[in-house]
């Protein structure tokens, strides 16, 4: 469960900012949202299941995602180098003298096996800089470790996993990381949650990765069977899938090929050997001349089905095994190639405590406005990006105004009421010079 990220001084983001899963205080006028979009979590703290972050174009709202994915990143695959030294793709504020000398700094607070945890480092390209964990078994929160540059201190409860690590971490790799690599059953557990992350952090993302997982769920049946009836409710005119799987060799060299290159590349072909290659085809009704069904046709997903049914198709495993894991999936983009009314669709699913028994979150970007509706979503589920004169983003939460209960949050977004809004005042000019 996902409770507070917080990043400072990392692309257009140059000030701390902090996005909160935290439910506020503030009751909406629908008693429904105040009962089905919050649950209760370790510690007494109320969540919400479900978050959207909207902004104008180059507002930031990407980078965001991209903040958690690049920490995600960093935590599962820091200690795969050999270098001792640099190689950290991370990329600070660079329109300030003041922070281009300073670290990037990531911080996630989450909840798994029933503890809350606390982690965060600070990092150049060079090295990090510092880095911590802390963990909340109860309340209150102790220490686990902490590392200034070189210096790591360790609290009673990680020396048994850490104390032998230390001198075998390399400056630009993250403790954790390494102790997870060593099986310590504290970083194992924090990084299986850093693992359970869904994160498409563009569409080419999602259709790549989310839909390679999505091929491999309908391997299960139970899991199969909830794709086709999730497709199906999202009316897309599909009955049902079939997933049709060949093992096929490499493709040989063409003939003309010049010899030497034969030489060179044959035994990298060899070695490689059969590829398993996946096709996904979708049974839809054939009727006859009075509408009645008479048997099924086969399409193919990648040649006849439009790009928004590809995309759906790609997300479906995800949100099914989200739903079913109870864990947290963040979406750039949610809303492009899909009507307005099936992205209103799937972030129902995260409200509705039917269909998300395990209080499973979702975390998007979005640009349709339909989904700033009073009945969906409450004041702080709903968060803004917008960016200063200096170039630099910030964020803030709907919650933070001040509301009659039956606002039109859409129309006073529209207006610019909350800011965040693209600033068009300047198209109004003659784009062109008359002669």
């Amino acid at each position: 469960m996902l409770i507070e990220f917080s990043v400072s001084n990392y692309r257009s983001f140059k000030d701390e900012v902090s996005f909160s899963m935290v439910a506020s205080s503030l009751k909406e006028r629908s008693a429904e949202l105040n009962e089905n979009n919050i649950f209760d979590a370790h510690g007494g703290v109320e969540l919400l299941k479900s978050a959207a972050i909207y902004g104008a174009n180059a507002s930031g709202k990407s980078n965001l995602i991209g903040a958690i994915h690049f920490m995600v990143g960093f935590v599962r695959n820091s200690h795969k180098s050999s270098d001792p030294t640099g190689g950290i793709d991370v990329e600070p504020f660079r329109l300030s003298t003041q922070t281009e000398d300073e670290p990037s700094s990531f911080e996630i607070i989450f909840i798994t096996e029933g503890k809350r945890y606390r982690y965060g480092f600070e990092v150049t390209s060079e090295r990090v800089e510092a880095e911590w964990l802390y963990v909340a078994p109860k309340v209150r929160e102790s220490r686990l470790f902490e590392r200034d540059g070189d210096e790591i201190k360790l609290g009673d409860k990680f020396k048994g996993e850490g104390r032998d690590l230390i001198e075998r971490t390399r400056p630009n790799a993250l403790f954790l990381s390494v102790v997870a690599q060593f099986d310590g059953e504290t970083a194992q557990e924090v990084l299986s949650w850093f693992r359970s992350l869904g994160i498409a952090t563009s569409l080419s993302h999602l259709n790549m990765g989310m839909r390679l997982f999505t091929e491999s769920m309908l391997d299960d049946k139970d899991s199969a069977q909830a794709i086709g009836s999730l497709i199906k409710r999202l009316d897309l005119g599909i009955d049902n899938l079939q997933i049709e799987k060949r093992v096929s060799p490499p493709e040989p060299l063409p003939q003309e090929a010049p010899e030497e290159l034969r030489t060179a590349l044959e035994p990298l072909l060899n070695l490689v050997g059969e590829q398993e290659q996946t096709t996904v085809r979708t049974i839809h009704r054939k009727v006859d001349d009075e509408g009645r069904p008479v048997e099924s046709e086969l399409f193919y997903l990648d040649r006849h089905e439009s790009e928004g049914t590809k995309k759906l198709f790609s997300l479906s495993g995800p949100l099914i095994d989200t739903l079913k894991s109870g864990d947290v999936l963040i979406i750039d983009e949610l809303d492009a190639r899909l009507h307005p009314l099936l992205t209103r669709e799937v972030v129902s699913l995260f409200n509705d405590p039917e269909q998300n028994r395990n209080n499973a979150q979702l975390v998007f970007v979005i640009q349709d406005t339909n989904l700033l509706d009073n009945q969906l979503l409450r004041r702080d589920q709903i968060w803004f990006v917008e960016k200063d004169r200096q170039g630099a983003s910030y964020l803030y939460s709907l919650a933070e105004f001040k509301l009659r209960n039956d606002a039109t949050f859409e129309k006073d977004y529209i207006q610019g009421r909350y800011g965040a809004i693209p600033f068009l005042g300047g198209m109004r000019r003659p784009l062109l010079e008359q002669n």
